[in-house]
């Protein structure tokens, strides 16, 4: 569930007039402080990215899927049933059960923390920079 506060300046960033993929960031770096505290896992920096951006679309921030033949069938369905969601009934804070909560956070703790890094961070904007370029 994505914070009221990252909602707010994610929903501020729109009635500015900023773009919705710059609004989502809000939404991706929250992702990856959850990631760095274990509050989620994550096993790439791309998975936090897409966590994130996942929650931006639940949440009623108007990104659209990726294009067809970018990702996976699955990956893009799964985007466009979040963008659904997003635009026709937002997420609400509502939390789930105790014991799902407490498998969850056991599990959390077998997952790495290194995967949301500066250093990995560092590498993925890279990586990313140099495949916009040749393409």
């Amino acid at each position: 569930m994505p914070d009221e506060a990252t909602t707010r300046k994610a929903k501020e960033d729109l009635s500015e007039g900023k773009s919705p993929t710059t609004a989502a960031g809000e939404f991706v770096h929250e992702e990856i402080e959850h990631v760095r505290e274990g509050k989620h896992g994550a096993r790439s920096p791309q998975q936090a990215i897409a966590i994130g951006l996942s929650e931006a679309r639940r949440a009623g921030i108007p990104v659209q899927p990726p294009a067809k033949g970018k990702t996976s069938a699955s990956t893009r369905q799964k985007a466009e049933r979040d963008y659904e969601k997003g635009q026709t009934n937002p997420q609400t804070g509502e939390e789930g059960t105790t014991k799902r909560s407490r498998s969850r956070m056991e599990a959390m703790k077998r997952e790495p923390k290194s995967s949301a890094s500066h250093s990995a961070l560092s590498r993925h904007a890279k990586s990313a920079a140099k495949k916009r370029k040749s393409s």
